[in-house]
């Protein structure tokens, strides 16, 4: 397994090169024409409108193999009813990248509650209905329609988080790979720049799409473990078994070392330092070891055996360290491969610095696309988190290993979009990314980082080799605010006000100029019951965080309020679990506009929990007592209801709930009570009406509750 991979932009450019790179990547044979094309090299294929942007997965994708020399089209939201619109461009001379786009299709489309949504936020005017169900399969099955011995690489979110046997919510089933259900040559997870680079320039080379074996961030099928490879049964690593608690539930050996580690001095670093110190293990021996899951058909009947498959599975993220899986389907055998090595400073100040227009194609006209009017003045400065909370995708996707850009790439792009957005106001709408502050925080001893298995650097605490240091964050925000032309620059992403707290600069900073009067954050919840679940902090953290808002706001003169967001009907909650929050939520003056019921995404922590009704957090047993899962109809009603205690509308439903609960108590009509008891006129049948949909892209400063799959 290769640990030292070329810097992306390294390779020998393809002979396309000479064409130049394109004002837009050309979605009609006449653009292709205007740039001197016969024929695209890569196709790729998207569920979302095409904005060349690098918030859009595809056209970064697209950007980077454009660097490379290769001639690249897109085919935005195709008819999926024929293989017409795969043709359109003719046949690539590389291969097809299909994604279902920046969000997971399934997600797009329905609610939490398996509604269909009424807006698609990543197409032309919100329009919904856009895209297949199951988008990656149904375009795949259409591009080999189309051209029947073109090699197809599916990737994107969609693909990355069914890369093995998963729990799909919308079957209530386990599915198989989707690299089987697509029929895919090739599947690329996670980031994928380092490997769609390496795929094209080897085939450009006349290898075959079957060659293409090893490649980190990749899955594959293979006929057999190959020679020289040591095969590991799961079982050896996580037995099924009585349940243990664990300080560390993934842990096969000693996570990292308990030794006071030097500080990496983050402030020092300049522009073109790799501020990743990242050090993979070369352990020839376990680089060379397979770990086999248990059968698809084992998983999909048996949910202790898929809770066992999927504690394997997160134990192998850390790319230092992670070994090779091995999974059969049938007579099939799918190959995934370690996680790719995370991206230099260099190599993501090149990638975000490529020539984007930052403009939706020209083909949409004048037409709003609701992703791109929010994210179109925002600033992605890192990728990655290591939070590890169970419900995200984020880890799973991007990885725990903070990528981060420069801080001259990033005011690089700040002055670019100033000189020419046409619509920029001197507004910079969000510096983040997945989460606000974890730009330049790493481990203190890279060494650490390489061989370390826990699943979160902050939970139950922060770990004591994690660098929190974030005033090298200050100094970019103060670099940024004193561009000429800069009037604000807010900071939308969620914030870890855990880590936060630790540097009580960065809070004074953020809340003195960076908060438009509200900032969002994410407790999830109050009590430890789902906390403990979900892997986040305890309420402790928020009214530390809260002292420090209030403080730095009232001597920065300012009336300025926190947004906490919470998730209902999360495994391991209770109904005394919501009641209470909503007792907290009503203490401290807060009504939710929003709410979000948890939603089993393919393959987290947390769906794991869901499906098999444990605490997959620690070893599983059959016999051993479930953890308490939300799973009916009226009592995800009444979790959410309880979020919303202040909606007329569900007053009925809690009262109902109340009386079941012996907590009667609480309906009156003082301040001590929860909910009146009188019901307004007109809503006695709240539970006939169908309850309002998610607005995903709402503006209103309101209490809201975050959807649990985060988006790219």
């Amino acid at each position: 397994m290769n640990h030292n991979a070329p810097n992306i932009f390294s390779y020998k450019k393809f002979w396309a090169h000479r064409f130049g790179p394109a004002p837009e990547l050309p979605m009609s044979r006449e653009e292709m024409q205007q740039l001197g094309w016969d024929a695209c090299d890569v196709i790729l294929v998207t569920g979302d409108a095409y904005v060349d942007h690098p918030s859009f997965g595809m056209a970064v994708i697209g950007r980077t193999l454009e660097a490379q020399g290769f001639r690249v089209g897109i085919i935005s939201q195709p008819d999926w009813h024929s293989a017409a619109d795969f043709k359109k461009l003719g046949q690539p001379t590389l291969f097809f990248g299909v994604t279902g786009g920046n969000m997971d299709s399934m997600v797009n489309r329905y609610t939490s509650d398996k509604k269909i949504r009424s807006n698609d936020a990543y197409t032309a005017n919100g329009e919904a209905g856009k895209r297949p169900d199951r988008a990656v399969n149904v375009y795949a099955h259409r591009c080999r329609e189309a051209y029947k011995n073109v090699p197809i690489v599916i990737g994107g979110i969609e693909a990355s988080l069914r890369r093995i046997a998963h729990y799909d919510y919308w079957s209530d089933k386990v599915r198989k790979s989707i690299i089987l259900d697509s029929k895919a040559d090739l599947l690329v997870y996670g980031n994928a720049e380092r490997q769609v680079v390496e795929i094209a320039h080897r085939l450009a080379k006349g290898e075959g799409i079957h060659d293409l074996k090893g490649i980190r961030g990749t899955v594959h099928f293979v006929k057999q473990v190959p020679q020289g490879w040591m095969e590991k049964d799961s079982t050896d690593i996580d037995k099924p078994g009585a349940v243990i608690v664990h300080q560390n539930p993934y842990q096969e050996q000693p996570a990292c070392e308990d030794k006071p580690a030097a500080k990496v001095n983050s402030t020092a670093l300049s522009a073109n330092e790799h501020i990743i110190q990242f050090k993979p293990i070369a352990n020839k021996q376990r680089a060379q070891t397979v770990i086999r899951l248990p059968d698809y058909d084992a998983v999909k009947d048996d949910p202790i055996l898929y809770a066992h498959a999927s504690r394997v599975m997160h134990g192998e993220t850390n790319p230092g360290n992670a070994r090779a899986l091995i999974q059969r389907h049938g007579n099939r055998e799918v190959w995934i491969n370690p996680p790719p090595l995370p991206l230099t400073t260099p190599e993501m100040d090149g990638v975000f610095e490529l020539p984007y227009s930052r403009l939706p194609h020209h083909a949409y006209g004048k037409a709003n696309i609701p992703a791109f009017e929010m994210i179109q003045h925002s600033v992605l400065i890192m990728r990655g988190c290591f939070g590890g909370c169970s419900f995200c995708s984020i880890t799973e996707h991007e990885g725990r290993i903070i990528q981060n850009r420069s801080e001259d790439s990033i005011i690089r792009e700040i002055e670019a979009i100033r000189d020419t957005s046409p619509n920029f106001t001197g507004h910079i709408s969000d510096l983040g990314g997945p989460t606000a502050n974890m730009w330049r925080l790493a481990c203190k001893d890279p060494a650490i980082e390489a061989s370390c298995r826990k699943p979160s650097c902050v939970y139950p605490g922060i770990c004591q080799n994690l660098n929190t240091d974030q005033t090298p964050l200050v100094k970019l925000y103060r670099r940024a605010r004193k561009l000429p032309g800069i009037k604000k620059i807010f900071i939308a992403s969620g914030l870890r006000y855990d880590i936060a707290v630790e540097t009580p600069e960065y809070v004074k900073e953020l809340v003195s100029h960076h908060v438009g009067g509200y900032l969002k954050i994410a407790p999830e919840h109050t009590e430890q019951g789902p906390l403990s679940k979900m892997m986040k902090p305890g309420m402790g953290s928020y009214d530390r965080f809260k002292q420090m808002f209030d403080k730095y706001s009232k001597e920065a003169g300012k009336e300025q309020y926190l947004i906490p967001y919470f998730i209902a009907a999360h495994p391991g909650t209770r109904d005394e679990d919501m009641l209470n929050l909503a007792l907290w939520l009503k203490r401290n003056g807060f009504r939710a506009d929003q709410v979000q019921a948890f939603l089993p995404s393919p393959m987290s922590i947390a769906t794991a929990m869901y499906h098999s009704g444990k605490d997959t957090l620690h070893k599983v047993g059959r016999n051993e007592p479930d953890i308490a899962i939300p799973r009916s109809v009226k009592q995800r009603r009444i979790h959410k209801a309880f979020l919303r205690y202040h909606d007329p509308k569900n007053w009925p439903l809690l009262r109902e709930a109340l009386k079941d609960m012996g907590r009667a108590d609480l309906i009156g009509n003082g301040k001590q009570h929860l909910i009146p008891s009188f019901q307004p006129k007109g809503l006695e049948n709240p539970m006939d009406k169908q309850q309002p949909k998610r607005q995903p892209f709402k503006t209103k400063h309101t209490v809201s509750a975050k959807p649990n799959l985060r988006r790219r």
